[in-house]
This record gives structure tokens, sequence and C-alpha cells, in this order.
């Protein structure tokens, strides 16, 4: 007889072992070394999946079922072979987004949902809750039985007293070695490099223990494989247990049945939480998988070996005894009178239990307190835990009593339910509840359209028919619900039966509640998400899942604009991971950018506080804390409800992104405006304009297909983002259509309005490398459609492109000339009087003159000027310098007849309030007589400005300054105005001084501008006379006046001096 205290003995001197592992891994981590760094430690770490299920379970299950438990084995190596695929994907997701539990990455996928996550731990607690109850079943069967050697003799009922039950006290060891093990201290990462070298250690001990009594029964109770699986095969019972099919409809005795539970033990490796905290959490090099892919199968492989030996030599060393199948791995060597292998034999099952016990509490207890209890706390306000200094030791109270409690939940359900299934029927119930998982994950990873309202619709549809089929029939079973609920349904609803739902029959229990889960759960998921939308952080976190591969290692998002209080974002982090680790994380991010200590709380710096929090209290309640000190910036336009500039940006990425792995992918950027959005909003009103971006907005909505995004990025501006464009043509043909979606009438409030729009195209190519070069070029074309007059589209090419490049760097260079005033420089003209054929005066023209000393042409500068209000700085130099020049040649030459400077005034000088006091200060400044000075206006700007004109001439007029309408002709030439206007000159266009010699039409129009200008009292002046024949045509027409090549080019001041002073006689 083995005394109980030697068991115990045994049992806690193994615990014991196990506790030094881990703390020597512990600490060995804290000074830099880890014991798990290398992939067999790794591997050995995921068979934490061989549970008492499989050490006692297995020999069970092929003594009723032959082949059937190898199912549970098979799904796994299956699933290994897509570790890399998969799982790897994974692993880089949780490590990149700090993800340290199954509902934290659940949840941090759909928009780091708290209602995604409360509803995960939720299905994966009750999930789990009967697995760790079959480990306490394991662990008291085995003592009891072990207890009695060497008699074997039944477990006594579980009905009696709890305070004689095994079971209990193996509930509260294991959840004071669990604290131990795991919840020492908060760590952000909740990795625990001691609990993974124990877990390994233990995957070794259980395999060796499986071995030796393999090894035992298949050679020591008999002359090995033949000759057991000789004696087997007389055996009536292990003929039935390997006949498959039959019409049995036994979950191991039925080929879809197999099927069934090969395909949840495929989901399970991943998707248990253990396993979860193993695969992912604690997963040190992704690397690791490389060797893990074969490593585990093989485990499996190693550990299956024995499984029929052990239940063949169990059903005959103990024919026509009412042994448990359950217990033969133990009872066997019991019978053969070895206490030493029995004692092993225990350890290698309490190994097996207590492994996954800790490793599921753990990952359990993370989720409860970070996904459940943490959030409802901090919505007690009277709790007042925000004004807490230090929350880190409520955390760590939450954890060990969330595994207490999960222990003695896994009691009573083994007290109430435990003997109604087998050890492997129990963990098929488990294996079905966490299955409910994989539409979710696995959908989340490859599928950006998913939605977190689909999310929950499938999770909770699933796990609502797994309620119903699975875990009330279990109820029942164990007599806590009345047997009719079975048999008849709830009501006598037989189309209700749990077990035959709608009236499906011919499957056993498991495959029956798997398919109506599955079918509820991907159905609800699936339909759910292409119905509804998701948010802009749903999509931002979508984007982070699906194309994880694709971005940089540990980079977060950049799409973030933040503000707020750095001491508050310091003392929230102090709150929760306590004041030295808040330290840490300060001093450590500030050290990577070369500083002590964070200067504000920039988005960098609150995507590194919030992962640290995810760590501890989930991502969730993480974003939520974090919510509660920084604010952030919206993604989306308040007004129109379309994705903003940020997030249009970062979507615009993503389609580069995806455009450089598709290869042949491409796509087109939109950059539209509205024509006379400001005719309307000055006649209507802002709120009338605001109604009309919103109908903009909707249709622009309606017209993009599935994935395409349509943006507003401020005022009358809007972006869509159109995928799949492979030409111009075919964008072009796209932008024609929403032209006339657009140009159809919008009714704001009781006006009808109209307005069309001005669209920009780019197209996707390889020359682009970042987002906002593509948004440039689009709104490049956009503005040469406006220049074109509107309600158009343009399509951008690499001549804008140089156009626009060009004139950014005349623009450049012009306003560096303006301040250093050394480039522009004043030409002279000189202007003819035809009656004296001498020179009256000049007309300054300004030159700029490039580095190289050779001069631009006027038409590259001078609109650009125009454009950027250059030419008012210019105008005003030009004006000052031509009035000193010409005052100083009139007093170097006194003998000439007086002569006049004329200057050009633009249209901004023209309107410019200060232009008569600038006037005023040449003047007085240069000593310039005001009838020597003559102003030039062209008859657009005076027209563009007709009432501030009369203005401006007439008191120009009265200070006897001359007054010449340039480029006469050319413009609107509206004679009721020009008879209004005190002008003194009319300037005849070069143009038609240029085609008099071939068309009598220019001739006659030259005619009538004369008749017109003597009849108001004016003089006239030719621009552009070439040749002497036209100065005697102009002449006999009685032009007065005219300048151009045939009298002199444009020259520089000392040019122009030496021609008065030669002062030459034209003759025409």
């Amino acid at each position: 007889m083995l005394p109980g205290w030697l068991i115990a003995l045994v049992a806690f001197t193994y615990l014991g072992a196990l506790f030094a592992i881990a703390y020597c891994g512990d600490k060995a981590a804290a000074k830099g070394r880890s014991f798990i760094a290398n992939p067999y430690v790794y591997s050995l770490s995921m068979a934490v999946y061989a549970s008492a299920w499989t050490f006692y379970g297995s020999v069970g299950r092929a003594a009723t079922s032959g082949i059937g438990f190898l199912p549970v084995y098979l799904g796994p190596t299956v699933m290994a072979t897509l570790w890399w695929i998969v799982l790897r994907k994974i692993i880089r997701i949780a490590k990149d987004n700090h993800i340290t539990s199954l509902a934290d990455f659940v949840s941090s996928r759909y928009g780091k949902s708290a209602a995604l996550a409360g509803l995960v731990t939720t299905i994966a607690t009750l999930g789990v809750v009967p697995y760790i109850s079959l480990q306490l079943k394991a662990i008291s069967v085995s003592f009891n039985v072990l207890l009695g050697y060497p008699n074997i003799t039944p477990p006594p009922p579980q009905s009696g007293p709890i305070i004689a039950d095994t079971a209990f006290y193996a509930a509260m060891i294991l959840g004071a070695f669990t604290i131990l093990f795991g919840t020492r201290h908060l760590d952000a990462s909740e990795r625990h490099e001691g609990m993974v070298a124990a877990v390994a250690f233990e995957s070794l001990v259980k395999l060796v223990a499986f071995l030796c009594i393999g090894a035992f029964v298949t050679y020591g109770l008999y002359d090995g494989f033949c000759d057991l699986f000789t004696r087997a095969a007389a055996l009536p019972q292990a003929l039935d247990a390997f006949t498959i099919g039959n019409r049995q409809l036994d979950v191991y005795h039925n080929w879809a049945s197999l099927f069934t539970v090969a395909f949840l033990s495929m989901l399970a490796i991943v998707f248990l939480p253990r396993q979860f905290q193993m695969a992912v959490v604690e997963n040190v090099d992704e690397q690791h998988l490389n060797k893990a892919i074969w490593l585990f199968p093989l485990y499996l492989l190693l550990f299956n070996v024995f499984v029929l030996p052990i239940a063949f030599g169990g059903l005959l060393h103990f024919a026509g005894q009412a042994t448990d199948p359950d217990t033969f791995i133990l009872t066997l060597p019991m019978s053969g009178q070895q206490p030493a292998l029995a004692l092993l034999v225990f350890v290698g099952g309490f190994s097996a239990a207590t492994g996954m016990v800790i490793v599921e509490c753990i990952a359990l207890s993370t989720m409860v307190c970070n996904d459940l209890v943490i959030p409802m706390l901090l919505r007690f306000k009277r709790l007042r835990l925000s004004e807490s200094e230090d929350l880190s030791g409520l955390l760590l109270g939450v954890r060990r009593m969330t595994i207490v409690l999960i222990l003695l939940f896994s009691y009573a359900y083994f007290r109430l339910a435990g003997e109604a299934y087998a050890l492997a029927s129990t963990g098929l119930i488990s294996f079905a509840a966490v299955a409910q998982f994989a539409p979710a994950v696995l959908g989340g990873i490859y599928w950006k359209g998913a939605t977190r309202t689909g999310a929950l619709a499938g999770l909770g549809a699933g796990f609502l028919v797994w309620t119903y089929t699975l875990l009330l029939p279990a109820f029942a079973h164990s007599g806590w619900l009345p047997m009719s609920f079975l048999d008849a349904g709830p009501f006598g609803l037989t189309l209700l039966q749990p077990q035959q739902l709608f009236g499906l029959r011919g499957l056993d229990e498991i495959t029956h509640a798997i398919l109506w889960s599955m079918l509820a759960n991907i159905g609800a998921y699936i339909g759910v998400s292409v119905t509804t939308g998701q948010s802009a952080l749903e999509q931002t976190q979508a984007a982070l899942f699906v194309d994880v591969f694709k971005h940089g290692r540990d980079v977060a998002p950049n799409n973030r604009r933040t503000h707020g209080s750095l001491p508050e974002l310091h003392a929230l982090l102090s709150r929760f991971l306590g004041p030295e680790r808040a330290i840490a994380t300060f001093t450590g991010y500030a050290r990577q950018r070369g500083l002590d200590w964070p200067r504000e709380a920039d988005a960098e710096l609150v995507n590194a506080s919030e992962a640290q929090l995810a760590g501890v209290i989930g991502a969730a309640s993480a974003r939520a804390m974090i919510a509660s000190v920084i604010e952030e910036e919206p993604l989306h336009d308040s007004l129109t409800g379309l994705p903003n500039r940020m997030l249009l940006l970062d979507r615009l990425n993503d389609t580069q992104e995806q455009s450089k792995l598709g290869g042949d992918y491409s796509f087109a950027v939109l950059f539209l405006t509205l024509d006379r959005f400001r005719v309307i909003t000055d006649s209507l009103g802002r709120a009338a304009g605001d109604q009309l971006l919103i109908h903009v907005a909707r249709r622009l909505k309606a017209g993009l297909r599935l994935g395409e995004t349509a943006a507003h990025l401020g005022s009358d501006e809007f972006a869509l983002i159109l995928n799949g464009i492979k030409d111009a043509s075919e964008a072009t043909r796209f932008a024609e259509q929403l032209q006339v979606a657009l140009s159809a009438a919008y009714t704001l409030d009781e006006s009808e309005v109209y307005t069309t729009a001005s669209i920009g195209i780019a197209l996707s190519n390889a020359a682009y490398t970042v987002p906002d070069d593509l948004l440039r070029d689009a709104e490049t074309a956009n503005h040469q459609a406006v220049l074109l007059g509107g309600a158009c589209c343009e399509v951008f090419g690499a001549n804008l492109r140089k156009r626009v490049v060009a004139l950014l760097d005349m623009e450049t260079r012009l306003r560096q000339a303006v301040v250093k005033g050394r480039e522009f420089e004043v030409y002279y003209q000189p202007v003819v009087a035809f009656a004296s054929g001498r020179i009256s005066g000049f007309e300054a023209l300004v030159r700029m003159r490039r580095t190289d000393g050779s001069l631009i042409p006027p038409n590259e500068f001078i609109p650009l000027t125009e454009e950027t209000g250059l030419i008012v700085h210019i105008g005003r130099h030009v004006l000052m310098e031509a009035c000193r020049q010409m005052r100083e040649w009139q007093l170097k030459f006194p003998a000439l007849p007086p002569l006049h400077i004329s200057v050009n005034i633009a249209d901004r000088q023209f309107v410019h309030p200060s232009l008569m006091q600038q006037i005023d200060e040449v003047l007085a400044a240069t000593g310039l007589g005001t009838d020597s000075l003559k102003l030039e206006v062209t008859e657009t700007v005076i027209m563009d400005h007709a009432e501030e004109a009369s203005a401006v001439l007439s008191k120009l007029q009265a200070k006897g300054i001359r007054l010449l309408m340039d480029d006469f002709g050319t413009g609107y030439s509206s004679l009721s105005y020009l008879h209004h206007f005190p002008v003194n000159s009319l300037k005849i266009d070069a143009s038609f001084v240029r085609r008099m010699d071939e068309s009598d039409k220019d001739m006659q129009i030259i005619q009538a501008i004369v008749t017109l200008a003597h009849s108001l009292g004016m003089d006239t002046i030719a621009e552009g006379v070439e040749s002497a024949s036209q100065m005697a045509r102009l002449k006999s027409l009685k032009v007065e006046y005219g300048q151009g090549y045939y009298f002199s080019r444009p020259l520089p001041a000392a040019d122009a001096e030496a021609l008065l002073a030669a002062w030459p006689h034209y003759q025409g």
C-alpha cells in the first residue's frame, strides 16, 4: 500500500521542482539571459496541449473506439503544417500591437472593442471551465486509485463531503501555485519566461512517463507489439472498437464525427487560451516556428506510439473486470507490482494536468481582469479609482482572485457534472466552445471588410448555439435539467430538441453542435459584416492586421494626431503600471530621441504608453484610459461624415502598398472642387453652402464601388480613390459620369441651385513613393481644370509637373530677387512723335536677369508676379527708378524738348489703397514734374474695377499726370465707359499694326480707333512699329506716336542715354 503522505510528498516535490525552474527562469530573464530563447523549449511548451485528456483519456478512448483517439492529434498535426502561414501572422500581429491575450487580439482587430473583448472572455471562461474540471477529475481519480495500491479499487463517489474530496485540495493547491507562477508581478508584455521553462520541463516529464509505461506494458507484461496485437485480435471488444460506421452514432464510431473531432482539434491548437498564451504571447522569436512545425508533431507521434498497446494491454489484463479504461495507464503498473513506475505515471499525469491548469488559469485571469473586471470597476465613479496613485496592487489582486474563482467554478462543475462524461468527451465540449473564435480571428487577419458588429453577431450566435446544443445537454445528463428537455425539447417543441435541432438526426452530439454553431457563427459574421460599416479605428486596425507583413516591425500607425497633458499621461501610467515602470517607460522613450524626458505627449509617446497599458489592462481598457487624458483628432469630417485628409492619406498609403504587391494593380486619385461655390455661399449664406457640401458628399459616395474612398478635405475640396483604374480614359469616363451626377439640381431649404465641378486626375505609377505626392498632383491637375473655366477634368501629366515645378522655382527666384533688389532692371523703349520724327519719351519696362547674366523673357515672370502680388513691390521699384532716370536725363539734356516717361500700372497696383501716396512720394523724391509722367493701364483693369477706376483716374488727372489706356481693342472696348474715364491716350495694340500690311480690315480698325480717340479729345500711340512703311501708313491715319523695333528695342539706361545723345531722326 502506498501511503497518502508519500503520494502527496511526491506531488509537492514535483511542484516545488517546477517552481524552482520557473524562479530560475525569471531570474535569468531579469538579468538579460533567457532559458526559453530556443525553438526546442518553444516546441515543448506548446505541448501543454497534451493534458490529462491526452495522458489518461486517450488510452480510455482507444480501449473503446480503437483509432478514434487519433483525430485529436491528427488535427493539430495538420494545423502545424499551416503555422508558417497562419500562426506566424498571428504572432507578428500580436507583437506589433502588444497583444497579451486572445480576447485582446479579437478586440484590437475590431476597433479595440470592449464589448468584443468581454464576449470573448466570457466564452473562453465558460467554455474552458469543463476542461479544467477534467484535470481536477484526473488528479483526483489518479490519486485515489494509487492510494489503494496494490489493490485496484474504483475511486469513491463524488457525492462525499467536500472536506474529504481530493479534487478540492488539488484545486486549492493548484490555485496557490498558479498565483506564484504567473501573478507575482505585472508585466506589460504578459510574458512569463519562468512559467514557459517549467511547462517545457513538464512536457518532457509526461512524455517520459508515458513512454516508460508503454514500454513496460509492451515489453514487460507482453512480448512486444506483435504478441500484444495478436492477443488483442481475439477480444470481441477490440474488434468492435475498430469498427467505424455501421450506423453507430458515437462520436468516435462515425467517419463524419471523426472528421469533426479532427477539425475541432485543428482549431483548438490555436484558439484554446493556453495554446494562444504559449504559442503567441510567450513566443520569443517567430523563427522558432521553423522547428516547431515538425518538432511538435513529432512529440505527438511519440505520445501516440504506445496508446493502443496500453489500451489493448488493459483490455487483456482486466478482461471481465470493471476497470475504468481511463485508468489503465495507472492500474497496469499497479497490477504488475511496480510501485515506482506507478508513482512515475502518477507524476506524469499530475504534470499534464497541472501544466494545463496553470497556463489556462493565467491566460483566463489576464482576460477576465483586463476585459471584464477592470472595465466594470472603472465605470463605478464611487470607487474613485481615477484618484488612486497606484492601481498595480489592485490589478494583481483581481488576477489572483480570478484564478481562485476559476478553479472553484471548475471544481463545482466537476462535482455536479463530472460523472456525466468521460475525460475525452468533456474535452470536446471545450474544444467546441473555443472553435467559435475561429471565424472572427481567421476572418479578421485575412478580410479587411470584417466589422466589429459582424464579429459580435457571429460570436454571439455561435456561443448561444453551443450553449443550447452542448452545455445545456451536459446539465441535463448531470440532473440539473429534466431529461425531457432533451427528449421532447423545451415546452414540448420537438423541432427545438437540443441534440436534434430542427429535426436534424443521424449525427452525434458534437458534430450536430458544431454544424449548427458554425453555421450560425459564420453566417452572422459574414452577413452582418457586409451590411454594416466600419469606424475609422476599425479600418485602421483592419489594415494593420491584414497587411501586417507590409508594415515595418513594431511600427505604430502614424495617422494619429493627439494633444494632451504630459503630466496627466505620466500619472495614468503610474496608476496602472506603478511609478517605477512609468518612469522607465518615459525615460526609455526620451532616450531614443536624445532627450532626458519627453517634451510633450505626442502621438508616438501616446502609442507607446497605450501599448504598455494594453499589456496590463487590455487594449480596449487601455484605449479608454488614454482617451481620458489625451484628446485625439477625429479622422472624419464633422460636416459630411466623409474621411478627412489624414484618413485619406492613410488609405492612400494602403492602396499604394497594395499596388506595389499586386504588380499590375493600378488606381487613380481625383481632386474635385465645386465651381462657383463662393457665389452660392455669398448669396444664400454659409448654412446653405454646408447643405450643398452634404448633398455633394452623398452623391460622391453613391458613385463609388466597394472599397473606394471619398474624402472631404475642407471648404469645397473633395478627393476620391478609385481602385482598378487601368488608364486615363477609364478615369476620365468616371469623372465625366461624376460631372453628370453633380450637375443635377440641389434643393437647399427653399432654393434650387446648380453647380458643376472641376476635377483633377492623377494616375498611380511606380514613381510615387508617398501618398502626398499623388494627392498633390491631382490637385495640380484640378487647378488646371479651374483655369480652363471649370466644369471639366484634367489628367496630370509630366509636362504639367514640369510647369508647376518651373513656376515654383520662378516664384522662389522672384521672391529672392525682391529681397535682394539687384536682379530687376528697368529697360527703356523710345516713343517717337510721328510729326517730328524725334523721340518724345520712353516707356519703362522691367526685366529680370538670371544668375548667368541672361535676361528672362517678361512673359515668363510678369504673370507670376501679378498672381503672387509681388508686382506691387516690383512696380514701386520700377516707378521710382524710371522717374529718377527721366529726371536725370532732363537735367543732362536741357536743350532737348521736354521728355516724358511712361510706366505700366498692373491690376494689383491700380487697386492698391496706397497708389496715390506712392506716386506722390516718388515724384517728391526724384523731383520729376507731374507733366513728365504718364501711367499706362490696360482697358481690362479699368473695366474690372470701373467704380474705383473713375475715382483714381480723376485724382491722377487732377495732379497733371497723363493717362494711357494700353492694348486698346483687345479687351472690353466699352465706348460708354471710355466716354466717362479721363484718359488722355489710347495705345493701339501691336497685333493690329503687325497685320495692317496684310489686311485692310486691320487698317480700318486702326482708323476707327484713331477717329474714336480724336472725337474724345485723345491722341494715339501705335505699338509694334517694325518698318518705315508701317510708320508712314500710321502717320497717314493721323496716329500721333509710335514705338517698336523700327525705332529701337528696349534698352538698358546707358544705351538709352546714348540714343538720346545721338538724337536720331526717324522717317516714314
